[in-house]
């Protein structure tokens, strides 16, 4: 079942397309190079991304010399044209999964309408799926024209439809074909449970590109944001959308599993889940942005998860707490990183600072959208509880370290958060709460967070109680107005972070240096969520022309369609999940603030 290796490409060499059930990743060679079906957390049924050789992909190449290509998406929307050049001829490929308001089917689908703008040339289409992972078996007939893939072990069939010739060569599928100037061709995917029949190709060729479309104009024009950089923040908000989930509200982290955080390392983890940390910080930027309905489902999904149980730091999409961690060892992993892990052992780890994240975002949804039931706030009490309970206990920390638990300042910042937040909306709602308790414990938390993760001789707050060095997430201590941005403590501190963890305005989560603070070996790259916090914290602090000047040069290092990974190599290449929701929500919330500094200063909204 092999077939040609095919070269691997970089990582910002991607854009997204998604029907807010899953996504895939479109290359700009016009390769469908990952793709999970028929949900983000399924197993793979296309991986080139993670195995040039097993991986599986899908393709439409023109048959032209010399190309060079480029990518763009239609205004407001999530639909991606990859256009191909070359001096015979010029070639569009339009790329999209439908969706519709109010569409509930549990089917999935890819269209691929391509089209020659300028010659005569001549296409090549291939689809090679490897099922579960590249380890399914799989059945395919031809039947009236249409190509059916059937997987029994993963209960999925993939039909494929089309207007030119199909056929099946060694269990793949292609076709060949000529497209004369102003001609199109229409190539759909769909994902179907083995009892479904899908739909009709002309449905595909006729309504699915207006019905799709008109969905996500309209869904982008729901925002209330109307400042500077709004053609950003909109790009960043439609790639937030795409990480949804429209059946459960919940929210993954970023939608692709095993991408190296460095070429050749073993930090390769899946990020397909819904961290409550990652979600919470995302609805904060839906409802920033004036998108209540997205944060009303995440609340919805939250309120049935706290129903029963803890909170545990990560869920899968319909709200499943298992999670196991495993690895795929048949995949040779993005350019030979190893391993590559499906699952995640975070799962089992004990990080409390998810309550804090958690309870500012009900906090600002109380706040600034709508009132929370009493019975909900019953459920609050409940995890101000356990943040009583175990405020001063160690523990993994926000980057999920795999050594020893420590008291983590980002832990303890986040409990003092949780305090602060339920208190708030308990006053502002009359509810009742135990005042004097709560009160008392949370100052007790600020003073042990000002005065005891304060190093005197470094003149900062440290990453934890005892360390001699900082942390890009101290950044959260003026963005979570536990301080005031012109402290001379945090001033200091700020000082310390530029020393220690930036290099220009790309900044490190922490040196991991040769103490291995995070029980793992090999470095990282430097984490762009971290420069977004910084870029903020700048504004805050009055260094407004610099954290501009900043933002300009972030934003630089987002691919070419403003889309980022979770960090950036030694060369500014992308690494990590791609792209990943935290950079997307960082950028929203730096922009916004950014805004809010100009127009204080030149008094212009």
């Amino acid at each position: 079942m092999n077939h040609t290796k095919r070269p691997f490409q970089p990582i910002e060499n991607y854009g997204i397309i998604g029907n807010l059930k899953t996504v895939a990743l479109v290359s700009l060679n016009g390769s469908i190079d990952f793709m999970c079906a028929p949900k983000f957390d399924s197993p793979s049924v296309f991986a080139t991304m993670l195995d040039s050789q097993r991986g599986g992909f899908c393709a439409i190449e023109p048959d032209l010399e010399n190309l060079t290509t480029k990518q763009l998406y239609f205004p407001g929307t999530a639909i991606l044209l990859t256009r191909f050049f070359s001096d015979d001829g010029i070639a569009e490929l339009t790329d999209f999964m439908p969706i519709a308001e109010g569409n509930k089917s549990s089917a999935s689908a890819i269209v691929r309408q391509v089209k020659t703008v300028r010659g005569s040339i001549k296409f090549k289409f291939s689809c090679i799926p490897r099922f579960g992972y590249s380890e399914s078996d799989y059945e395919v007939i031809k039947e009236n024209d249409q190509l059916i893939f059937s997987c029994k072990k993963e209960g999925l069939n993939i039909k494929i439809s089309a207007d030119v010739p199909l056929v099946v060569r060694k269990q793949n599928g292609y076709a060949e074909f000529m497209l004369e100037e102003a001609e199109t061709a229409t190539i759909v995917l769909e994902f179907l449970k083995p009892d479904e029949q899908g739909k009709e190709l002309s449905f595909y060729a006729d309504n699915a590109y207006h019905e799709t479309k008109e969905f996500w104009v309209k869904w982008i024009n729901k925002t209330s944001y109307s400042g500077r950089y709004s053609e950003l923040i909109r790009r960043s908000a439609i790639t937030l959308k795409l990480l949804t989930s429209a059946e459960f509200g919940s929210v993954v982290a970023a939608p692709t599993f095993g991408l190296p955080e460095a070429l050749g390392g073993n930090r390769n983890w899946d990020y397909r889940f819904t961290w409550i940390r990652d979600a919470a910080f995302t609805m904060y930027a839906f409802l920033s942005l004036g998108f209540y309905d997205e944060a009303t489902a995440f609340i919805d999904w939250i309120f049935g998860l706290c129903q029963n149980i803890d909170l545990q730091l990560i869920y899968k999409i319909d709200g499943n707490p298992d999670i196991d961690e495993k690895e795929l060892k048949h995949f040779e992993g993005y350019r030979g990183s190893k391993p590559v892990r499906v699952g995640n052992a975070a799962s089992q780890q004990v990080q409390i600072d998810i309550y804090g994240e958690l309870i500012d975002t009900i906090y600002i949804y109380n706040k600034s959208y709508k009132p929370i039931t009493y019975q909900f706030w019953t459920l609050i009490e409940k995890q101000i509880a356990q943040v009583i309970k175990n405020w001063k206990k160690p523990d993994h920390g926000i980057w999920e370290i795999r050594s020893e638990e420590k008291e983590f300042l980002h832990t303890r910042l986040m409990c003092w958060v949780a305090m602060d937040r339920a208190i708030k909306i308990a006053e502002h709602r009359s509810f009742p709460y135990p005042e004097q308790e709560w009160h008392e414990i949370r100052s007790e938390i600020y003073n042990d967070i000002y005065h005891n993760f304060w190093n005197e001789k470094l003149g900062a707050w440290v990453q934890y109680k005892g360390a001699k060095h900082v942390d890009a997430s101290v950044m959260l201590m003026p963005l979570t107005h536990f301080i005031s941005p012109m402290e001379p403590r945090w001033l200091s501190t700020m000082k310390v972070i530029e020393k220690e963890l930036l290099l220009d305005v790309l900044v490190y989560r922490y040196r991991n240096g040769f103490k291995k603070i995070d029980g793992l070996e090999g470095e990282e790259g430097t984490f762009n969520m971290c420069s977004f916090w910084y870029i903020e914290s700048l504004a805050k602090s009055g260094e407004l022309d610099k954290a501009v000047e900043y933002f300009e040069k972030m934003i630089s290092y987002s691919n070419h369609l403003l889309l980022f990974s979770e960090e950036l190599g030694k060369k500014g290449e992308h690494l990590g999940n791609f792209p990943q929701a935290f950079t997307h929500l960082a950028l929203i919330s730096a922009a916004v603030e950014l805004n809010k500094q100009i127009s204080r200063q030149t008094g212009k909204d």
